[in-house]
């Protein structure tokens, strides 16, 4: 079977924009990844039910959000720009038909309406103020913005340590329901929920390479502390920030990635799901791997090594989340999303 992918990743190099590569899940071996959407620096990507791709994008000084509709090619249906550095993270709200975007360089939620035809319209703007103990903590930095199990958006600001829970109406304006403080300097960067247990979330800390994990009430929308583990070694001084979080749809597993130490860590769940063990650490055959995903049989994982632009395939075991490399230096140049098309 071809499991076709999108990678989207900066083009201050010699990227193009978002890339297209297939996965052959019988032979276990990466395409040659081919120039799919040329945009500049589109760092995160979505893809609707309808195939509307929603992307990050620039346009000289300024960011945004841009649409493009995918069949039978790539045609761009609309972009949303604002002064300013493009946002970080983009994601789909398929019930309420809204996009949102985390903007990491200006401190700003933004949701944007989809329009009948695909288009974006810009609906709200929530901007964040605060600051943290450490040097990237200077001000606010929204870093992700995506769903709850129920339906609310969650925010993590990495320059605030804070997570936020927003409702969200049929219009796409947000209020704030509930606020989670991490531990200073922890930077939290992205958070995941566990599949099969919508009460426990898994959050990354960028600056204090570590995960956490936590409980979640969905009636106060509220978070609280179960766990926190490092994802690096103890004997690791140099620069590491850890980035991407990802778990298994049977809830066994929880998978992160580190750059700097470069590696994916394979963490198993314990059967109350309110605690995490290290089982893994591998390598990812590159520097900086800002994002990796499994794929939809969930017996690979493709890794993005945005500064030694290359891909790196893992096969997968199921039943005891281990990870073993088969192909790297499969080239892409300056990749930050791996996005598997359904």
């Amino acid at each position: 079977m071809q499991e076709e992918f999108l990678i989207g990743g900066y083009t201050r190099q010699t990227s193009k924009g978002i890339y297209k590569a297939s996965l052959d899940t019988e032979r276990g071996q990466l395409s040659q990844p081919q120039p799919y959407v040329h945009v500049d620096n589109p760092t995160y990507l979505a893809v609707s039910a309808q195939k509307n791709l929603y992307t990050i994008a620039q346009k000289g000084d300024q960011g945004g959000v841009a649409s493009y509709r995918m069949e039978p090619t790539p045609s761009l249906l609309n972009d949303v720009m604002g002064a300013g550095s493009p946002p970080a993270y983009v994601s789909l709200d398929e019930a309420r038909q809204l996009v949102y975007a985390a903007n990491y360089h200006t401190g700003q939620v933004l949701v944007y309406q989809i329009e009948d035809d695909g288009r974006l319209k810009l609906a709200d703007i929530v901007q964040h103020t605060g600051k943290g103990p450490k040097p990237e903590q200077d001000a606010a930095h929204v870093h992700y913005a995506d769903l709850t199990p129920e339906n609310r958006l969650v925010v993590c600001d990495l320059g605030m340590d804070e997570v936020t829970t927003y409702d969200v109406d049929a219009h796409g304006q947000l209020t704030l329901v509930a606020t989670y403080q991490t531990e200073p300097g922890f930077g939290p960067r992205h958070i995941a929920f566990n599949p099969q247990d919508s009460s426990i979330a898994y959050l990354i800390g960028e600056l204090a390479s570590q995960l956490s994990v936590l409980k979640y009430d969905p009636q106060t929308a509220s978070f609280t502390h179960l766990q926190t583990i490092s994802l690096i070694p103890d004997d690791w001084t140099t620069y590491n920030g850890s980035a991407a979080v990802r778990v298994s749809s049977d809830g066994c597993f929880v998978y992160a990635s580190n750059r700097g130490h470069n590696s994916i860590v394979t963490l198993k769940v314990a059967d109350d799901r309110q605690r995490v063990r290290i089982i893994q650490r591998i390598s990812t055959e590159g520097d900086f791997p800002r994002d990796f995903n499994l794929d939809p049989t969930e017996k690979y994982v493709v890794a993005a090594n945005q500064k030694s632009d290359n891909l790196t395939l893992y096969r997968r075991n199921p039943e005891t989340g281990m990870l073993t490399m088969i192909q790297k230096d499969v080239p892409d140049p300056e990749g930050t999303c791996v996005y598997f098309l359904a």
